[in-house]
């Protein structure tokens, strides 16, 4: 490049640049591909179904993926029963159904039409409290509280399973007749699926033991 090549007041070296600039500059840009469009969900209509929640019949119309623990608290506003995990690890959303406790987030509304489910406002009112839920409060067994209505519930219906006679992974002699007793061994192997992220874990066995004791069944 001669400088008879440089445009009239400009430097050679800002020339350069120049071109420079324009030789990495494609001539026409490619065209943005358009994004797919995700096709709208499908909601399936409402069902009916009627659930006996802590002895009221309740006629309810939901979606038929809703949860147990979604109907109770989305449309009943039963909001006692705690969402944690989601997922059935944590047990905060425990509830009673037909006397055995279930992880009311791993089930379906429409599988319990006609079940007859106790809810932690169930099972004990200020003034009112189930003694559990006074042993709690006594040996101070929570500190957030979050999981306390799925601890409780797992707790009513522990007791009701040592009364009947079930047996878990740690009872001595499953062979054994009659009642249950209730150990720290046995009351930590049955509570094991309520997890409590403030680590009341003592306090806890020791409420339920209270009780226990109070029942003939430590």
């Amino acid at each position: 490049m001669s400088h008879s090549d440089v445009p009239a007041g400009a430097t050679r070296r800002g020339f350069l640049q120049s071109a420079g600039a324009l030789a990495g500059t494609p001539l026409m840009a490619a065209p943005a591909k358009a994004a797919p469009v995700a096709p709208a969900p499908s909601v399936a209509a409402p069902a009916s179904l009627t659930l006996r929640v802590n002895g009221r019949s309740q006629l309810l119309h939901v979606e038929p993926r809703v949860t147990l623990l979604d109907a109770l608290r989305d449309n009943l506003g039963l909001t006692g029963t705690k969402k944690g995990c989601d997922r059935g690890q944590c047990g905060a959303c425990t509830v009673i159904v037909d006397g055995r406790r279930i992880n009311s987030c791993l089930s379906l509304a429409l599988a319990h039409d006609g079940d007859d489910i106790v809810t932690i406002e169930g099972i004990g009112q200020p003034g009112h409290l189930h003694p559990l839920q006074a042993a709690f409060v006594a040996e101070d067994a929570f500190q957030c509280g979050y999981c306390t209505p799925g601890q409780v519930c797992s707790a009513v219906a522990l007791m009701e399973e040592a009364r009947r006679g079930d047996r878990s992974s740690v009872t001595p002699d499953v062979r054994q007749q009659g009642a249950t007793a209730l150990s720290d061994a046995e009351i930590r192997e049955r509570m094991s699926g309520n997890l409590c992220r403030c680590g009341a874990y003592a306090n806890i066995v020791h409420a339920v033991r209270l009780v226990a004791k109070g029942e003939g069944l430590a």
